[in-house]
């Protein structure tokens, strides 16, 4: 009885330490495991990045010939995590024009490092004309393998183009209907999710919608505005798709056209 009461004790010290190590193996095996995970999804929408800008570079040359110095960079993808890429259903691209005779760069004021001031040379300043590419996207326009250009469809704007846009869908989602000062307040302020804000007020506050409520327009012969207080909603006839266009992107374009 005693040496069984003995074995037993010996047991009780040496199984919760095995259960132990093999608890913190199994855990450093799952950290290893989720970080793996986490650098393919990043490398995963890193690379989807690079296919959409390279389709959006080639739409570009084969439709606006009239479009021949310009560069050519993503609005969408920040904060993007793979697992949602397929639920992305606007894709931005800001695109600016430039003159290769023109170009200037931003210079600021560096101290070397005995104390001495100098000037550097910093990023390239482009003037040329705006524009901004939308990519809608439909169901299916990403999987394992990449995307599938297919299932894409492009439509290109300007800033005077983008400000109609913006007037339809302000009134639209608003009471104001004075487009003069609808355009006004969308040049002076920013787009929220809770309306045009200009500092620190929301001068034309949007309509306050529940999640299943819609609000509709007859835009263009190509297009519906559609204003639900999440996004908006943006229905192509031709494809008869309702693609939503986040706030922040939303924001994104509408700050890039009239930058303060």
């Amino acid at each position: 009885m005693k040496k069984t009461f003995i074995i037993i004790l010996i047991f009780s010290f040496i199984i919760p330490k095995e259960l132990h190590a093999q608890k913190n193996e199994d855990t450093a095996l799952a950290i290893g495991a989720g970080l793996l995970a986490i650098g393919a999804g990043i490398a995963a929408v890193e690379s989807v990045k690079e296919q959409m800008e390279l389709s959006a570079t080639q739409w570009l040359l084969s439709n606006r010939d009239d479009i021949t110095d310009f560069s050519l960079k993503t609005l969408s993808f920040n904060g993007v995590k793979w697992k949602d890429m397929s639920s992305v259903s606007v894709i931005a691209f800001k695109i600016q024009e430039f003159d290769t005779n023109k170009m200037e760069y931003k210079s600021f004021t560096s101290k070397s490092r005995t104390g001495k001031s100098k000037g550097v040379k910093g990023d390239l300043i482009l003037s040329g004309k705006k524009h901004v590419l939308f990519c809608f996207t439909s169901s299916g326009w990403v999987n394992q393998n990449g995307l599938d250009v297919n299932f894409l469809n492009w439509f290109l704007v300007d800033a005077e183009a983008w400000m109609k846009m913006m007037v339809s869908y302000v009134k639209l989602s608003s009471d104001q209907n004075d487009e003069n000062f609808i355009k006004e307040t969308l040049v002076s302020g920013r787009v929220k999710s809770a309306g045009i804000k200009v500092k620190s007020e929301y001068v034309i506050p949007f309509y306050k919608l529940e999640g299943d409520m819609y609000v509709v327009t007859d835009y263009s012969p190509e297009m519906k505005l559609v204003y639900n207080e999440k996004s908006m909603g943006i229905y192509l006839k031709e494809t008869q798709d309702l693609v939503q266009m986040r706030k922040k992107t939303m924001g994104d374009v509408h700050e890039f056209f009239f930058e303060k």
